[in-house]
């Protein structure tokens, strides 16, 4: 099973662009990436995390890249992110309808990431 990134754009109206990317796990890209492209300032949660599925909150599941992902994040930003989280079915709607979505080697469960891409300013 492939994991992936997502970069959501607010024009929706472009193409589906997927990538896949072998060998590299989601914190190793998610750090260039974010050297890139900055978060959306004007939501509360710029980057969201599909939900646990009733299961594994009952068998109550760890998600230890959640923490990496919320660390890397806040760092990138120079502020405070929140990591959202998504109902499973919801999430995959999300993913259909991104400009991008690169495949990667990542192992780690949950570990399917969603971005909202901000405005790139001129001194950036």
């Amino acid at each position: 099973m492939q994991t992936f990134l997502q970069v959501q754009y607010a024009n929706q109206d472009q193409s589906l662009y997927v990538q896949t990317v072998r060998g590299h796990e989601i914190p190793d890209l998610l750090k260039a990436i974010l050297t890139l492209l900055p978060l959306d300032t004007y939501v509360d949660q710029p980057a969201v995390v599909m939900q646990l599925v009733d299961s594994d909150v009952q068998r109550k599941l760890k998600t230890p890249v959640w923490e990496i992902y919320k660390e890397m994040l806040t760092e990138a930003e120079g502020r405070q992110v929140r990591l959202g989280n998504v109902e499973r079915f919801k999430f995959y709607d999300r993913a259909r309808t991104a400009f991008a979505v690169v495949a990667t080697g990542e192992k780690a469960l949950y570990g399917n990431l969603i971005l909202k891409k901000g405005v790139i300013s001129s001194s950036q």
